[in-house]
């Protein structure tokens, strides 16, 4: 079946701000005209929160499991500037595989002809990147998605799991998977945050699609219910999402990444330990000097 519109997979480590991210790359692309829906990929089904002012929202698992015919109306709202939200949901607490949600939700959705009615220019799949399971490698192993970015900080928990998703790109890309779009590197401070980044994505053969600076303007609007393109249209860092909203609507450039080993990612991790402490002599200091 064809895809109508861009479909993107936005990965990244739990906490590193990927739902964040997404929400707010959704918010400035339906800002700019387009028709936009996000599916929220993750158990905690929090992906659309600010999309949609915190209001409830069935997942599609949760509605499913009622045992009732099940209709678009029942797993969906429209948010801020009619981004269409959804959210799959996970299993039972301690029953079955969260990556089940993936599947359930991609089937309903072409079962209910969304794509083909809603007529969407992107659509965009926020997805856990930290947990090694089969089910949430679905949207860039089955053609799902034409493309994903991946979102770290400089932080090696968030680079080590960019890293594996990597590897997980590089498998399926060859065979009719999606390819990488970029690296969103995201909570960005003063000092050497970019310059990590720099060296890992030159390191795998990618590149940075945007970078996000560490701001409390995010934390505000969150605290609203809503993203910054809605709470704060004017500030800097909602600038900051358009941008890389448009980088993302505009960029053709897909590449297939070429992870580090284990042993070559944990060097290379070292190194950068060792050029901070050289750097500031041989004082530990964070990102910000303190």
């Amino acid at each position: 079946m064809a895809k109508i519109g861009k479909h993107i997979a936005i990965y990244g480590k739990g906490g590193i701000g990927k739902s964040t991210t997404t929400s707010n790359i959704s918010a400035a692309l339906a800002e700019a005209g387009y028709k936009v829906i996000q599916i929220g990929c993750d158990p905690k089904s929090d992906s659309t929160n600010t999309l949609r002012g915190n209001n409830y929202l069935p997942t599609v698992l949760d509605s499913l499991r009622s045992g009732n015919k099940v209709s678009l109306s029942d797993i969906s709202v429209s948010g801020f500037k009619n981004v269409l939200c959804i959210e799959s949901g996970g299993p039972v607490p301690g029953v079955g595989c969260a990556g089940r949600g993936i599947n359930a939700a991609v089937t309903l959705l072409q079962e209910l002809h969304l794509f083909e009615e809603f007529k969407p220019d992107y659509v965009l799949y926020d997805v856990l990147g930290d947990v090694v399971c089969g089910g949430f490698a679905v949207p860039i192993r089955d053609g799902i998605t034409d493309r994903a970015y991946v979102v770290s900080s400089s932080d090696f928990m968030a680079v080590y799991a960019a890293n594996n998703l990597f590897k997980a790109i590089n498998k399926y890309a060859p065979t009719g998977g999606a390819k990488l779009g970029g690296v969103i590197a995201n909570s960005i401070t003063a000092g050497y945050s970019r310059e990590i980044i720099d060296d890992f994505t030159k390191r795998t053969g990618t590149t940075v699609a945007g970078y996000i600076e560490r701001s409390i303007v995010v934390q505000q609007s969150e605290l609203y219910g809503k993203t910054v393109i809605e709470a704060n249209p004017t500030a800097p860092q909602a600038d900051l999402y358009r941008k890389l909203a448009k980088h993302i609507a505009e960029n053709e450039d897909l590449v297939v990444p070429n992870p580090l080993g284990v042993t070559e990612l944990r060097d290379w991790a070292r190194e950068w330990g060792d050029k901070l402490y050289d750097l500031n002599g041989g004082v530990v200091r964070d990102s910000e000097g303190l």
